[in-house]
This record gives structure tokens, C-alpha cells and sequence, in this order.
């Protein structure tokens, strides 16, 4: 803590303006002090002196290097290792590496899972694993108990089936919620973009990928890659270097290196000239924005501190673009760049999230600051506002023992200068305003970019255009599948109309009749959401009687009702309503009808046919039910089966599976609704039909 003040003082001491005076020798009455001139900027103080916390460092037999950091303020260890190997391309493994790294957690050949988790808990430890190393941490008077646990889970992995399928079960999971998070899925396709798909770093992970990988698959890897010659083990706490010496030699002493595969990608190169990528998500009323491409900068390179000072200036903090898009034109809450470094492959992002109509102003203004930080010499305060920011964020960095350990390993590995790390702060400040140019030159390519939206792409398509020249906009699914959306939808066959669509749809779930007989229906849904079992009850009553009710338990939480009349939003506990007035109410007038499907032309929808159209991987006929108040829906008709499967609106998506016949009719068991980011996936618990639901029910009031 004591360097840091010094070194805040020593900041601080820079910005006082300097005051020329004659001081008063002892005894001598003091001169007059001159008169401050606040027109003259004050000049700046040398760069303080850095000096970093005390590492030792030494080698095992076995090649693993080890860091130690003693800080003896808290009785406590860790440990984390990084193992330095190059990532290798998965193909239709995507993600087997991160499963595997998990799944070592999992259980050792003397002990299961639900041991191993036992054993930790006991002793008030935490201990996780990954592709990249470990983490453990544990008072010191349990060292060796974790140490030795520590070192069964890297030594005597099991990789048990059975956890195995749980955690492909987590990742699907995470997977499926991930397709309605535009920020996840464009990063995912500017990885894809940036490094390309053959490039490690440009795959990611997709279910086919997940329900390929096997024990097998896991254990290979491990036993490629885990080895201690190519791994960094930082060990800080309450401990000295020879407690360390002898406890690693101990514990890690006997696992064996090995040789590794080396394998190297090409470096991704940045395109020739801008390209536009849209991934569509028809409901989406903002649109995700990524612009970046490839670069060549690795960690510790000779202008890798210029480069981080031009970044932070253009957008690696509040500065540029933030002021720009934010305080100035107020498109988004926040809009940031990244230069990364890397010893494979770095790159350079732009990522903000803007409203729709904004789309192409915010793409021109990323560019515009992007151009003129290439062409013009950056304001010296402007320059001196973003120098003392680093510094300050740099100096807060080693009140953390971590990095001390961090930077040790880092010039290890890398190759860094003794001293790059104590010197930082004199690097920095002497980057002048030609250096920040000069790197902007280097790195910066508003011409040779890719340009990422995911957003509704009716919308932002047309707006788009513009920035990718004579090329075509590429169009994206959310697993990185290409597509042509001029092809995207196919003709339907010659005598298929929409009409015809919503008669097979008819015939599928039982016919006429058998709707006809329907006078009303009881819909008894559920959902889990942050731990709680959240209820969806559905009544319906010929002719157009509706309610829907949201609670659990004896509590309802909200409930929209319609008695062929008016309609309502209540929500009881917070005893608030909403009545249902102009569009909303003529809509609810259609989609409260018990037999909709029967009743389109009575009720004034007009029905397109738009083609066939694949999800995920089936023929779907394509609807586009437009309704007198002008509200559109789409509605997606299985081709094989003559199920609705869809229904796309301004609300979200609706997806819709498991039907079952109940008294002559067949309704979906399986509901979800996907609402910007949101998902909820309904298990329909029960459906009655014809139990003589009262009107009164249906009062709104």
C-alpha cells in the first residue's frame, strides 16, 4: 500500500501548478510568493519508479516452473497453473478442449465426484480446472490436504461417463439460451469472421459438436497436453520459496512431461475491404454491433505500450467513441474497442449495442473516430488525460499480489525484457502524439473491416449497404451457417397456397369437427425461473372468451383477460392494470378467437404464402399473417407433418413441439417463448377440454 501512495503523490505532485518562490531562510521574513499564472500548463513530473513486489522463481526436475509471492498478511494459499500450448483446430469437436478441462474436476481414479467435492468443501477450499491449468485456494493450515488433492486431480483424472453427459447436457443448455443473446452471437460470428472457421480461435462450440465428444476424446487431450514441462505454477500466500520448494517437489514431483504438439495457424489477415456480416433476429428492436479484424501484435511487442495508449484514446475506456456515440449522438449506453495482443493471433474490436434506426449512423461514426485518430496528432491534454489513466489503473493493478505473479510469468514466457514491467510507467510516458499516430497507422484499418450486426435485418439491411461497397452483405445463422437470403426461402410447390397450409394444419391437429366440439379449453403450464416453479395457466371459451394467468402458488403475478369485448393487464400484487386500447385491442380480438384458424377471413387476416424456408433442418412453410390493425406475425408449418412449429413477432419468438391428442385434438406439450434475451421454456402439465368454464371467468373488471 506504501508504494502505491507514493506513487499517487508523485501524480498528483504533476498536475500542481508550479509556484516560483524565494523561501525565507530561518530567522528572514518570508518574500512575497509571485502571482500564480494560470495560463501556463504545469510541467509534467518524471515518471515514477516502479518497484515491483518480490518474486522467486525456480524449476522442478520435471520442467514445471514455479513463481512464489509471499504475502503474509492473510493465512492463505494459492495456486494456479497455465500450461503454454498452442490450440489446435476441433473441427466437429468444437469445444472438447473447455469439457475436458472441466470434466478433470470431476473425479480421480481414487475418488468420485461427489467425494472429491467432500473433500474440498471440508477443508474450506476452491479448486476448479480448465483447458488452460487450475485454480485452488485454502487457509494455510490446510495446504497440504489441498495440495494433495490438488495433485490427484492433475495426476489421476477419471473422466466418469456419467459426468461427462452432465456436463454436455449444461453446455446445450447454455447453447440454446445463448441463440437469443445478440451480444454471444455476434461474437460468435466476428470469430468466426476475424480468424476464420479452420482457425482455433475462430471456432465455437454447437450442439452437434457437444454430442460428439466422448471420454475418449477428453482423455486425449489431457494426455497430450497436460504436461508439467510446458506449465507456469504461481504460488501466492502465506508461504516462503523453500516451503514451496519442498511442497512442490512433494506433491508434483512425480508427474511426468512430455512432448508437446506444436502446432501453428497462419496468421488470419484483415479483408481487402470492408465487409458486412448480418446475422436476422426478426424481433429484435436494437441491433448488436462488432467491427474488428485480425492483427499482428504480439504480447511485449516494441510499440505494444504506443498500441495500448492509442486503443484506450480511440475507445478502450470513456473516451472517443464512448463521447462520441453516447454523450454526443446518444445511440447506445456504451460503445468500446479492444487491441489484443497475442502470440498466435491478436485482434482488434469495436463492440456497442444501438436502436435500430441508429444502425448506420453508429457504423459511420466508429469509422469516422477510427479515420481520425490515423490522421490526426492526438491533443497533448487529451494524450496526458489518457497516460495518467493507465497509470493510475496500472498502479491500482499491484496492490494485488496476483500480479506479480502474473507479470513474472508473463516474461517467462514471453520473453519480456527483465525489467519491461518496471519500466512500464517510464514507456508510457514517454509515447508522444507522433507514437499514438504511428500505431494508429499500423493497426487501425477503417477500410479493411469486418462489420457485424445482429439485429432485424428487414430493418438495418437497406442502411447497411453502403459500407460494404460492391459486395453483397453475408447473412449468418446463429451457428455461423452461411446462407443466401434470396434462397433462403424457396417457392412453394405449383396448387400449395396459404390457405391450403392452414387446412393441412387443421387436418394435422384433427380436423374441423373435432375443433367445432371444442367449447372451451384449460391450458395448466410451468417454468422454472432463478430457482422458483413459476405457473401458466391458459383458459379459453367459444366463441373469443380468454384469460391468462402468471403466479405461483396462490399468488398471480399478472393476468391478461378478454371478455369478447375489452381487454386488460392486471397485475394484482402490485395492483396496477393497463386496459387494451386501439392495435392491441383489435389484435386481441384475433388471437382470443377459439378457432382462429377457422375464422382468418371473418376476422380480417389477410394470409401470404412466402415459400419454404429450413429450420433446423426441416422444410417449413413460410406464413405472413398480416391483421387488420396491420400487425404482422410469421407462422412456420412443418411441410412433412402439417404442425405449426413457429411464430415470429414484434414480441419474440414462439417455438412450438410435443403435440398430443386430447379429446379429439392435438396441442403442443412443449412451449417456448423467447423474448430479447429472455427464454421461457413451458412444460404444459395438463389440457381439459369442455369442463364448462363459467363467463364469469372472463370479467375484466
Amino acid at each position: 500500500m506504501k508504494k502505491l501512495i507514493n506513487i499517487l503523490i508523485a501524480a498528483f505532485i504533476a498536475v500542481i501548478p508550479q509556484i516560483t518562490s524565494a523561501q525565507a531562510t530561518k530567522g528572514k521574513a518570508a518574500e512575497k510568493p509571485a502571482k500564480l499564472d494560470r495560463s501556463i500548463r504545469p510541467a509534467p513530473a518524471p515518471a515514477p519508479e516502479i518497484k515491483l513486489g518480490k518474486s522467486e522463481q525456480f524449476e522442478l526436475d520435471n520442467g514445471l516452473k514455479v513463481f512464489v509471492v509471499e504475502n503474509h498478511k492473510i493465512p492463505r494459499v494459492s495456486y494456479s497453473l497455465t500450461l503454454d500450448y498452442n490450440p489446435v483446430p476441433e473441427g466437429n469437436l468444437a469445444g472438447m478442449a473447455d469439457i475436458a478441462g472441466q470434466l478433470m474436476r470431476n473425479g480421480t481414479t481414487g475418488m468420485t465426484k461427489d467425494e472429491l467435492d467432500e473433500a474440498v468443501d471440508f477443508i474450506g477450499a476452491h479448486l476448479i480446472t480448465s483447458s488452460q491449468g487450475f485454480y485452488a485456494s485454502a487457509l494455510k493450515k490446510h495446504n497440504e490436504e489441498l495440495l494433495a488433492l490438488l495433485a490427484d486431480v492433475v495426476m489421476n483424472p477419471s473422466f466418469p461417463e456419467e459426468e461427462l453427459d452432465k456436463l454436455k447436457v449444461q453446455a446445450i443448455s447454455a447453447l440454446k439460451a445463448a441463440q437469443n443473446e445478440a451480444g454471444t452471437i455476434s461474437d460468435r460470428i466476428s470469430k468466426q469472421l476475424i480468424y476464420g472457421a479452420g482457425h482455433p480461435y475462430g471456432e465455437s462450440m454447437t450442439e452437434k459438436s457437444v454430442e460428439n465428444i466422448t471420454v475418449d476424446h477428453c482423455r486425449a487431450f489431457y494426455e497430450t497436453f497436460f504436461k508439467p514441462n510446458i506449465g507456469y505454477l504461481a504460488i501466492i500466500g502465506d508461504i516462503t520459496k523453500e516451503e514451496a520448494m519442498e511442497l512442490t517437489r512433494k506433491y508434483f514431483g512425480k508427474w511426468e512431461k512430455g512432448e508437446v504438439v506444436k502446432y501453428t495457424p497462419e496468421m488470419p489477415k484483415a479483408p481487402e475491404t470492408d465487409v458486412v456480416a448480418i446475422v436476422d433476429r426478426p424481433d429484435a428492436v436494437q441491433t448488436a454491433l462488432r467491427i474488428g479484424y485480425a492483427v499482428d501484435l504480439k504480447p511485449g511487442a516494441e510499440d505494444a505500450i504506443k498500441a495500448r495508449v492509442m486503443n484506450t484514446i480511440l475507445g478502450g475506456g470513456t473516451f472517443r467513441l464512448f463521447n462520441n456515440l453516447r454523450e454526443d449522438k446518444a445511440f447506445t449506453y456504451g460503445a468500446y474497442s479492444q487491441l489484443s495482443p497475442d502470440k498466435l493471433a491478436g485482434k482488434f474490436l469495436v463492440n456497442t449495442e444501438v436502436r435500430n434506426p441508429v444502425t448506420d449512423s453508429a457504423v459511420n461514426e466508429v469509422l469516422y473516430e477510427m479515420r481520425r485518430i490515423r490522421e490526426e496528432l492526438v491533443p497533448a491534454d487529451e494524450l496526458s488525460l489518457v497516460k495518467n489513466y493507465l497509470n493510475g489503473n496500472f498502479a491500482l493493478s499491484l496492490e494485488n499480489p496476483q500480479t506479480v505473479a502474473n507479470f513474472a510469468i508473463n516474461t517467462a514466457r514471453y520473453g519480456l525484457a527483465p525489467d519491461y514491467y518496471a519500466n512500464y510507467m517510464k514507456d508510457l510516458a514517454a509515447v508522444t502524439s507522433e507514437d499514438v499516430l504511428a500505431a494508429a497507422k499500423k493497426y487501425i484499418k477503417p477500410e479493411n473491416t469486418y462489420i457485424i450486426a445482429v439485429g432485424k435485418a428487414a430493418d438495418i439491411a437497406p442502411k447497411l449497404e453502403k459500407f460494404s461497397g460492391e459486395k453483397a452483405i453475408r447473412y449468418f445463422e446463429f451457428d455461423g451457417k452461411e446462407y443466401d437470403p434470396n434462397t433462403k426461402v424457396r417457392p412453394a410447390p405449383e396448387g400449395v397456397t396459404a390457405r391450403s397450409v392452414i387446412d393441412a394444419y387443421i387436418k394435422a391437429i384433427g380436423g374441423q369437427k373435432a375443433l367445432l366440439k371444442t367449447k372451451d379449453v384449460t391450458i395448466m403450464a410451468s417454468t422454472s425461473m432463478q430457482g422458483m416453479t413459476i405457473g401458466f395457466d391458459f383458459y379459453r371459451k367459444a366463441p373469443n372468451l380468454y384469460l391468462t394467468k402468471i403466479g405461483a402458488g396462490d399468488m398471480v403475478f399478472q393476468k391478461v383477460v378478454f371478455d369478447g369485448k375489452s381487454a386488460w393487464a392486471v397485475s394484482p400484487m402490485g395492483g396496477e392494470s393497463k386496459e387494451f386500447t386501439g392495435n392491441e385491442l383489435e389484435d386481441m380480438k384475433v388471437e382470443a378467437d377459439i378457432n382462429q384458424e377457422l375464422n382468418y377471413e371473418k376476422l380480417g387476416v389477410l394470409l401470404q404464402l412466402d415459400g419454404i424456408e429450413e429450420i433446423d433442418g426441416t422444410d417449413n412453410y413460410k406464413l405472413t399473417l398480416t391483421y387488420p390493425s396491420g400487425t404482422q406475425v410469421t407462422h412456420y408449418y412443418d411441410v412433412n407433418t402439417g404442425l405449426r412449429t413457429r411464430a415470429v413477432s414484434e414480441q419474440g419468438i414462439a417455438t412450438f413441439g410435443d403435440y398430443r391428442e386430447v379429446s379429439g385434438v392435438k396441442y403442443p406439450f412443449a412451449l417456448s417463448q423467447q423474448m430479447g434475451p429472455q427464454t421461457l421454456d413451458l412444460k404444459v402439465l395438463s389440457v381439459k377440454v369442455n369442463t364448462k368454464l363459467k363467463d364469469d371467468l372472463f370479467k375484466v373488471k
